[in-house]
Parts: C-alpha cells; structure tokens; sequence
C-alpha cells in the first residue's frame, strides 16, 4: 500500500510533460555535495515488462542489473524537450568519465507508432553509442511507465511528423538493485547530472 501511496504522488508531481522540471530537489548531503534530483529512500521496485531491443530481442530493465540505468521516456520527433535532455546526460557521461562504465542509459519510446525499436536505436546513438533505445507494444511501454509514475499522450495537432507526444520529462535513474532510487528534474546540466549520478553510483 505504502508504494502506490508514493508512486501516486510521483505521479500527480510528474504529469505534464516538461513541466515535471518544476519538481522539488532532494538536495540530500552527501561527499559531492548536495543533490540535484529527489532521492527515493527506499527505493521503489519497478514494473519491468520486456521490451523490444534494435535486434528483435526481448529486453527487461533488469538486465542492466549491477549497473546503475539512466532512464528516459522520449520520442525521436520530439522537437526540444528530448534531444537537449539526451545530450545533457551525453555530457554527464563524459563529465564521470571511467565511472561512466557502471551506467546504462536507456531511452524507451513514447511513440512506437512512428518510432520502431531500430529507429530509437540510431536517435540515441548520435548522442552517445553506448545509449541504447527500446520500444515495443504500446500497452507494453505504457505499463512500464505507469508503474514509475511516467505519463504520456499522443496530441493531434500540427507538426512536421503530424502530431506530437505530451511526456514527463523526468529523468529516472534505477540503482545496480534495479529499484527506482532518484528522479532528475528537467533542465539540469550535464554537470549536475554527473553530481548526482556520482551519488548513485555511492549507493
């Protein structure tokens, strides 16, 4: 009961689509110095579905255990929201630089329609190779993101692919457990990404 009360109010904090960045900072103490992001003490389980990987493959979330997983829902049309975010966490990686070993980024799309799981492979590859993307059935990705409080819906209006995806624009990071351990607000720099990411990697 306790993790559906707080997967509700994560919820209700992160619909919206980029106006999730208005969510509060942790700003928990710790060597780096304070965080940028909320931490989630105790971490919460996740709903780990398989989804869809480049090569047709099966992929769970939980096959990045041991690894602390940088988690995004985007799209590949989305116009701003999702290519200055991949890149920030591009140049967190960068920013950590050996310890960018220990970290998985994964991009699970918003849009299977239009993006398939090659399609999301080759978007997340201009950022950084090591980034891999997912998709899948719509229901799939949808049960996925609901279980950590992540919304999104396809908006019929004018664009130059035809329409767009309204999305939480949080950043997820999942800890080596697999559990869902911190929540990055949109807008932070690669810098701060790393801040965090370092206290991650602690845990």
């Amino acid at each position: 009961m306790r993790r559906w009360i707080i997967l509700t109010v994560a919820a209700l904090v992160l619909v919206g689509g980029a106006t999730a960045g208005a969510f509060a900072a942790g700003w928990l103490p710790f060597g780096g110095g304070s965080l940028h992001g909320s931490a989630i003490d105790p971490p919460l389980p996740i709903v780990d579905a398989p989804l869809i990987g480049a090569d047709g493959s099966e992929v769970r979330l939980a096959d990045f255990r041991g690894k602390v997983v940088v988690l995004y829902f985007g799209y590949t049309y989305c116009p701003d929201v999702c290519p200055t975010t991949l890149a920030n966490v591009a140049r967190a990686l960068k920013e950590l630089g050996k310890r960018a070993e220990d970290v998985q980024v994964v991009m699970i799309t918003v849009d299977p329609d239009r993006d398939t799981p090659e399609i999301t492979q080759e978007y997340v590859s201009r950022f950084d190779p090591s980034f891999v993307g997912l998709g899948g059935d719509v229901e799939r990705i949808r049960e996925v993101a609901t279980g950590m409080g992540v919304y999104f819906e396809k908006q019929e209006r004018g664009s130059a692919g035809g329409y767009l995806v309204d999305h939480t624009a949080t950043v997820l990071v999942l800890d080596r457990n697999g559990d869902l351990r911190l929540m990055l607000p949109y807008g932070l720099t690669g810098e701060q990404i790393a801040n965090d990411l370092r206290w991650a990697l602690k845990q």
